[in-house]
Parts: C-alpha cells; structure tokens; sequence
C-alpha cells in the first residue's frame, strides 16, 4: 500500500515539475518574443524631399515615439524622393523587412496616383499594417506682388499669369489644381517637384508666385513668410464636420475654406459631378493624409508595440500643445480609430474616381 502511494505521489509530483516548467517555458517563450529593439537603428522612409509637411511631420514625431518604443531605438527619417513620391513608396514594399525597423510614412500624394491607377505604382496599401494616422489640412498663398493683401482680395487673381510649383497631377497636387481651375484662376503648373517643400522654395526663389503647403508645412515653414511679408495666406482647403461638410478649418478659423471662395467668386455654392469629385478625393487625402505603416508580414508583437509607442506619445502630457504648433488641431488617430481612416484614404466612390482620371487625361494627357 505504501509502495502504491509513493508511485502516486512520485508520479503527481513530475507532472507538477513538467506544469511549471511548461509554465516558465511559456514566460520565457513570450519573453523572447516580445519586441525589443535596444540598440538597434530604425528607418524612416518619407517618399520627398526634405522640407516639406510630411517630412516636419516626421521629424517631429521620430524622437517622440523612438522614446516610447521598447529598447529606445534611433529612428532616421530617410527621404526618397521620385516619381510623384511613388519611388519611396515602392522600395518599401519591395525591400522593407518585417521586424519593425523599417517604416513608411505616407501622405495624400501616395494614396492619390495608388488610387487612380498610376503606372508607376508598385505598392500596395492592403499589404501593409497602419500605426498612426494623422488628419490634415492645407493653406494657399501668393505672392504679395500680386496686389492681394489678404483672403478678401482673392478675387483679384483673376486674369492674372499665376504659376504653381506641382509634383504631379496625380499626386495630392490635384486638389489645387482643380480648386484652381473651378475658381478660373489661370495657373500654369510647373511639373518636376519633388514634394511640397520643393514647391515652398521655388516660391520663395521667385518661381512661382501661388502655392500651397499642409498644415505642418506651412505651420513650420510658410508662417515665417507672412510674417516677413514675403507671403499672403488667401484660403483653407477647409475640413469635413461630422455631417460630411465642408468647414473651416480649425486650425485656421480666419481664413475662408475652397468652397467659400468659390460662393464669393461665381456668386453660388459649387456643386456637381466636379465638386463631388473634388471633396471625395479631399476627403481621401485629408482625413488620413499621413499615416505610418509596417510592412507585409510584420508579427502582432512588433505591431503592437509600434501602436503602444504611438498611443504613449500621443497621450502624453503637453503633446496636444506642442502638436498644435507643428501638426494643428487635428486628432491623432492610433489602432482601429487609424484603421478606419485607411479604409477611408483607400476607398473612393468609383464614379469619383472615373471623374478625376478624365479630367486628367483632358487637362493634363496624364495616361493610365
């Protein structure tokens, strides 16, 4: 009997040995697998040229979230610029590794030629896995050569040469350039910018003599300008309420939206298939007009330990303030809050879409 009981007793206390070790071989295993990048150099790609809204926003935002990261890696913002922001965009989705050390950053002008069917486009949004998404807005400016002293006057710009620094109409550029045509503005488009910072220092040069820039970039890099009176702000593109209105945008209550222009201008509010058009892809290139992605393949604890970063960052104390100064009013979105942006940054009314790419090959011979 006491020869049963030890065998009983032997054999319950290996299966405890074998459960606890079991057990610490699950801690350990999870340890092992949660992400860690001490020491290690992350990648930034931002597909333009230094100096532009994307590239602000970056550099704000990489120390902030490398801080919050496990590990506190060094993250470098890489600029690739090219083919209307495409080149970047496609070195990413070819050559980018799924361990969390290389990132993408895109704007309004990656969505756009991804989603009009751009030729030069090899990439693929569906792929890839959102982190953060940042709402946006954007601010037009002339030269105060031309006699306009504020938003008031802008109806003195028509007739006058105007020229605008672009880098594509397909990329967000085609937000302005319609904007321009619907309000009989003669703006002749300068191609080959390699981003909207680019386009800010062909203006500051002389070249051109209207621009525009996001928020970011005209908060940082165009509001000096019109300090100096070297530049006159004359409208928003304006921001969508919760009702899908064109508003004015917060971050710049004092200067009419597009569609109030257009009202002073032709003495009615723009409507029809063109204003359709217009507001789904400025719905799509604003609402989500920057967001960093992780690419195809990236496992569930990196990508959550990029979007607790994020989370972190934007949570923390005083981030909404310094944010106001670089990036404007506008929520920043993490997790699923992002990944709804995404589906509305990807996800254009066909009709829309058919819309815009007729009126580029029209306007522009832009072939798909």
């Amino acid at each position: 009997m006491k020869s049963r009981q030890f065998h009983i007793t032997r054999r319950t206390a290996l299966v405890a040995v074998g459960a606890a070790a079991l057990a610490l071989t699950g801690v350990a295993g999870t340890q092992a697998l949660a992400a860690d990048f001490s020491g290690k150099r992350i990648e930034w790609i931002i597909p333009f040229k230094e100096g532009g809204g994307s590239d602000t926003w970056a550099r704000f935002y990489a120390p902030q979230i490398a801080g919050n990261l496990p590990g506190g890696p060094v993250i470098a913002v890489k600029n690739i610029p090219g083919g209307g922001s495409t080149k970047g965009s496609n070195q990413f989705q070819s050559r980018a590794k799924p361990n969390g050390l290389t990132i993408l950053g895109t704007s309004g002008s990656t969505q756009f030629p991804y989603l009009l069917g751009d030729r030069r486009v090899r990439y693929e949004y569906k792929d890839w896995t959102v982190v953060l998404a940042t709402p946006t807005g954007g601010v037009v400016y002339v030269s105060p050569g031309l006699g306009v002293m504020s938003a008031a006057d802008i109806g003195k710009l028509k007739g006058v040469d105007l020229r605008y620094g672009s880098q594509g109409a397909t990329s967000l550029d085609l937000i302005p350039l319609l904007a321009f045509e619907k309000l009989g503005l003669n703006v002749k488009a300068v191609f080959g910018m390699k981003g909207r910072g680019a386009g800010r220092l062909a203006f500051e040069r002389g070249e051109t003599n209207i621009d525009y820039q996001t928020s970011s970039g005209y908060l940082k890099k165009v509001t000096p300008l019109v300090k100096a009176g070297k530049a006159v702000p004359v409208m928003s593109w304006g921001a969508l309420d919760s009702g899908g209105n064109l508003v004015r945008d917060p971050t710049f209550p004092d200067l009419p939206h597009f569609a109030e222009v257009y009202e002073t201008i032709h003495g009615k509010k723009p409507s029809g298939e063109w204003f359709d058009a217009w507001k789904a892809f400025f719905t799509a290139g604003f609402a989500a007009q920057k967001m960093i992605f992780l690419p195809k393949g990236t496992p569930n604890d990196v990508v959550q330990a990029w979007r607790d970063a994020a989370a972190k960052t934007i949570g923390a104390p005083g981030f909404k303030d310094k944010a106001m100064k670089v990036l404007g009013t506008y929520p920043q979105k993490v997790g699923p809050d992002a990944e709804l942006l995404v589906n509305t940054a990807i996800n254009v009314d066909p009709k829309a879409k058919e819309w815009v790419r007729n009126w580029l090959t029209t306007k522009y011979n832009v072939k798909f």
